[in-house]
């Protein structure tokens, strides 16, 4: 038996059945209750899951999420599986078919995005076809000659029509589009954004899946900000020109950025090996040297740590959360602020927090007078991100530090199977998490570095939280 609880067989056997669970065919649920549908950078985590299991069933995963991407290259947030109902907002609400002239034919969409992760899963496909046989190598090497295009086109359009100013950084028009939904990075923001009285009315339909517990999901004037935004769109036909005018919520998401400047690097490096255009290479480059730029340019002078800017209120946004460490991602800092900022993450305000059971970055930090152990992005663990920073770790040079939050996510994998399990001590901060419930199915939190760590077939949640859904406000 390994020291963490489960051999490396046994996670691989609890990841697969987690894995096959939620699997629809061409796409895996988010979670088969509450998201019942494919969402787009959680796509991309379980395709680095499918990939050591299966590449043509990787493979077939990001097919999927392109076959749904906008004829202006945006990859839609949401793709919904048709013949799944009792999610909103649903395609209904969205109307992206009828109102945008981009929209994608015979596909329905939600009509935002999320961060660009999809690069570093197609790496993973490929490492891992490098160790099959010609017919496998075959099926990924097709996949990107078949989908290079889609994917250069992809960041070309963060890299345009959400960075309008060329100032490095993604804007974005929706919490949602953060991956990070409820975090307080967007609490000043969102204060800002006034529903209008002709605000079409709506049922949520999240409540019904939480098991009387609310306590975890927005209130229904958050929710009515979130469904105003969606308005504010659909008015302007989703018309990338006319969002940067007429939206109440813009703010330059300088994680998005940092993830932005890593995929264009890793796709470059894709396309160098793949003997691809040159001047899609040299574009690539460049997207990455500016939104890198662009990262470290909104950073702490003392401590090297990241900030948003709202770009309605003309201020930056300064907040105690893991986007704080979104240079590490990128790089770009001078020596001493990025020893710094390493500092600061494996520290007491993070990782070395004293009552925390796993030495693993939580979504804010326990500190922060924002902080809340029970609400997704605004404390919890997300297994995703330890993995990220992991590999980012890794391929930085790093591999003491890649490693050791290796080891830290995989020695929580053994507790990952009980809904009990908190990432704090139950002495703590905590202690209401310890509350059973039924068993999670979330499908994105079970990746964890080479091997997706079982929750059970459902979606993504964040350790800490009892059994409803991922993010807040999907």
């Amino acid at each position: 038996m390994a020291r963490y609880g489960f051999s490396p067989t046994q996670l691989s056997a609890r990841a697969a059945y987690l894995l096959r669970g939620n699997d629809l065919g061409t796409m895996t649920s988010a979670a088969p209750k509450l998201y019942p549908h494919m969402w787009s950078w959680d796509a991309a985590f379980v395709t680095v899951g499918l990939a050591p299991l299966s590449v043509e069933r990787a493979v077939t995963e990001m097919d999927t999420l392109l076959s749904a991407q906008w004829t202006n290259g945006m990859i839609p947030h949401i793709v919904f599986a048709n013949g799944r109902d009792g999610y909103f907002p649903g395609p209904a609400r969205w109307e992206c078919a009828r109102l945008a002239a981009c929209a994608p034919q015979g596909r329905d969409t939600s009509g935002i995005t999320q961060p660009p992760v999809h690069a570093i899963a197609v790496a993973r496909i490929l490492d891992h076809a490098r160790r099959h046989g010609r017919t496998t190598r075959g099926i990924a090497n097709e996949f990107i000659d078949r989908r290079w295009g889609d994917l250069v086109r992809w960041h070309r359009w963060l890299a345009t029509a959400r960075d309008p100013h060329g100032r490095g950084r993604v804007t974005i028009y929706h919490g949602w589009e953060s991956g990070m939904d409820n975090s307080p990075r967007w609490d000043s923001s969102y204060a800002n954004v006034v529903p209008g009285q002709d605000l079409p009315p709506y049922v949520r339909a999240d409540l019904d899946h939480v098991g009387g517990d609310v306590s975890m999901r927005p209130s229904d004037l958050e929710y009515d900000r979130y469904i105003w935004l969606v308005e504010q769109m659909k008015r302007a036909n989703y018309d990338d020109e006319i969002l940067s005018d007429v939206m109440d919520f813009a703010v330059e998401d300088v994680f998005v950025s940092a993830i932005l400047a890593v995929a264009c690097d890793v796709l470059a490096d894709i396309g160098e090996d793949h003997a691809k255009p040159l001047s899609d290479v040299r574009e690539l480059r460049g997207w990455a040297n500016r939104f890198r730029s662009g990262v470290v340019s909104a950073t702490n002078e003392r401590n090297g740590a990241a900030r948003d800017f709202d770009v309605r209120a003309g201020t930056w946004i300064n907040t105690e959360t893991i986007a704080c460490f979104a240079p590490l991602l990128c790089g770009g800092l001078p020596r001493e602020r990025e020893r710094a900022l390493l500092r600061l993450f494996e520290g007491p305000h993070f990782c070395g927090h004293p009552d925390l059971r796993f030495a693993v970055p939580p979504s804010t930090s326990p500190i922060s007078p924002d902080f809340r152990a029970r609400e997704y992005w605004r404390g919890p663990v997300w297994p995703v991100m330890t993995w990220l920073f992991s590999w980012v770790f890794a391929h930085r040079g790093w591999p003491e530090k890649a490693s050791r939050l290796r080891s830290e996510g995989l020695r929580r994998s053994p507790t990952a199977t009980s809904p009990n399990t908190t990432s704090l001590s139950p002495a703590n901060r905590s202690a209401a998490c310890n509350k059973a419930g039924p068993p999670p199915r979330f499908s994105t939190g079970s990746i964890s570095f080479d091997l997706p760590i079982q929750e059970a077939p459902e979606r993504a949640r964040p350790v800490g939280c009892v059994a409803p859904p991922r993010c807040n406000s999907r």
